[in-house]
């Protein structure tokens, strides 16, 4: 029992820990995300099970979102209180969430000052992960659940993914597009879909092609300021959202495809 405890004493640190990192080291806008409640003090204890079985990750399918949505399909992966528009760099805000709610999962809010996302079911997640390293492509960080794969990217454009998507015949649903007003669970939350996790961690960026966390902003790609090694300092590497696309889509293509459902 004594052990379990440290473990959950050490979580909910490191979730305030991996907030603040993003938000200071790199500047990532976060908010703490809409929480769990366990299956033992669900109201409803066949709640979303619809005939599935329990996530691999040991999340069962009958744990509810703190959220008013009794049919939730994303529980503790998106923001409720506070809203997304409350997303921000400010450590003490920071501090102030995660001191009254600890085990809070952590949201990036997508777009504008952050990062952008592509997200796609794991197994096509892994299916392009390999296509990358054998074109020895480098990637940027990629967070991992048991049902699907985030690649985030420089921040894009509503009219540039237009233009990119167009250049497609077909782009499978279960391929989804996070930016401005987007968001995306960070590890090491725990969601309705089980543990989140670095596929690939962050990499500063080195100079290499890319770009660092931003791509509009105070510090707009490779700024004066962050070659000074300012705030900006060993941000992760971000590729262009051009340079993955069409692997992302090819390897979508014959993924199942969820439809409208946001839970695969």
């Amino acid at each position: 029992m004594r052990e379990i405890l440290g473990r959950r004493r050490m979580n909910r640190s490191s979730l305030r820990n991996a907030a603040l990192h993003c938000a200071t080291r790199w500047e990532w806008p976060v908010l703490p995300g809409a929480t769990l409640t366990p299956p033992s003090s669900a109201s409803s204890p066949s709640s979303g099970s619809s005939g599935s079985s329990a996530h691999p990750a040991g999340q069962p399918l009958s744990a509810v979102c703190s959220c008013p949505d009794a049919e939730c399909v994303v529980p503790g992966a998106h923001p409720f209180d506070p809203v997304l528009l409350a997303a921000t760099t400010d450590p003490r805000m920071i501090g102030w969430w995660w001191a009254n709610r600890p085990a809070a999962p952590l949201i990036l809010a997508t777009g504008g000052s952050g990062p952008s996302a592509l997200s796609l079911p794991a197994i096509a997640g892994a299916r392009a992960l390999a296509e990358f390293d054998r074109r020895g492509e480098r990637l940027g960080p990629v967070v991992a659940t048991p049902t699907r794969f985030t690649l985030l990217v420089a921040p894009y454009g509503l009219a540039e993914l237009g233009e990119r998507l167009y250049a497609h015949d077909w782009v499978p649903s279960s391929l989804r597009f996070h930016g401005d007003g987007g968001y995306v669970a960070l590890p090491p939350s725990h969601t309705g879909a089980g543990r989140v996790r670095w596929e690939r961690e962050p990499a500063a960026a080195d100079g290499q092609d890319g770009e660092p966390a931003r791509r509009r902003g105070p510090f707009r790609g490779g700024s004066r300021r962050a070659r000074r090694g300012g705030l900006t300092q060993g941000v992760p590497f971000l590729p262009r959202m051009e340079s993955v696309l069409d692997v992302l889509v090819q390897a979508s293509a014959t993924a199942p495809d969820s439809g409208t459902s946001l839970t695969y």
